[in-house]
């Protein structure tokens, strides 16, 4: 009777600081900032256009990371885990704008929601087979930590998969760019037809590249953000190639089929790894299930036609 009161209360205490938490986030008990006391003389400026703006804008999102909560708690994670500058790289490298507060607090959410499911499941187990407390409470722990490795995780996996993408569609855009060097365009205006006429990832770099060239920066320059925005080498020798051919007056069609053919090249090698690395993998089933149970149908009749001798 004991335990069964000890773990009521436990449960009962983390209730109430939870429902605790939740009180502390309503509207009505957040402290005013500035920029609240401010905002009802701001009201009558008109509305900037939406042309203006860095991207789409996610209403539901947005409003779920600016609880402050939710930011106290990213805050804290940022402050445990660390790591603003992969995160950063990581972003870039997923198309993404450079926001690690944002990415935190949705890494939070994501924490919240996988608590949320370990917590449901330890407590149906608590209910149902008389589960201690203290293995709800580790299941939470669990949950969240895994919440949050989750959002990690796919943040680098969408980064990957986008630069495979882009490293799929370089050597095409390589050839079109050889091909109108070729036919007697410079570099921006060659850029500004295979942007024109392709569609991708990379295209979508080399317009941002276009975009910083027209907005003052020089063709150099934009070249090298894109090589610093992503984390394929063969890319960043292709950028680099690009900028000494520019700077130095060396034929550029001859460099950009070099830099195309360096890629196939690449990618004929990875292929060939990953096919070895496939064969192996095929060994484990082959020598651990199909052998044994080989040798079991071949030895099997002999063995038991020597029993039935003996």
């Amino acid at each position: 009777m004991s335990g069964l009161v000890r773990e009521g209360a436990l449960l009962g205490f983390v209730a109430g600081l939870g429902l605790l938490m939740v009180w502390r986030g309503l509207p009505r008990n957040r402290r005013h900032g500035l920029a609240d006391r401010v905002l009802p003389y701001l009201r009558d400026t008109p509305r900037p256009s939406r042309l203006l703006g860095d991207g789409p804008e996610h209403s539901g999102l947005v409003r779920i990371v600016a609880v402050p909560l939710v930011r106290e708690l990213a805050v804290g994670v940022e402050r445990v885990l660390g790591g603003a500058a992969s995160v950063r790289s990581r972003q870039l490298r997923a198309g993404d704008a450079p926001d690690v507060d944002r990415f935190r607090a949705e890494q939070v959410l994501w924490g919240v929601l996988g608590a949320v499911g370990a917590a449901s499941l330890g407590t149906l187990g608590a209910v149902s087979r008389g589960t201690s407390v203290v293995v709800v409470l580790l299941m939470t722990g669990i949950g969240f930590a895994l919440g949050l490795t989750g959002a990690d995780y796919l943040l680098s996996a969408r980064a990957n998969r986008r630069e495979r993408r882009m490293l799929a569609e370089f050597p095409t855009v390589a050839e079109l760019l050889a091909l109108a060097v070729g036919a007697g365009e410079g570099a921006v205006g060659a850029l500004e037809r295979v942007c024109r006429l392709s569609q991708g990832e990379l295209a979508a770099e080399l317009r941002r590249c276009l975009a910083d060239a027209r907005a003052g920066a020089n063709l150099p320059s934009a070249l090298q953000g894109l090589a610093d925005r992503t984390g394929l080498p063969s890319l960043r020798r292709f950028v680099d190639g690009v900028v000494v051919a520019v700077q130095r007056g060396t034929p550029l069609a001859d460099v950009l089929r070099a830099q195309a053919q360096d890629v196939r090249e690449e990618g004929r090698r990875s292929l060939m790894e990953a096919g070895g690395r496939k064969e192996i993998a095929m060994m484990v089933p082959v020598v651990f299930l199909i052998l044994p149970v080989t040798v079991l149908f071949a030895v099997y009749p002999g063995f038991s036609l020597f029993r039935f001798t003996l």
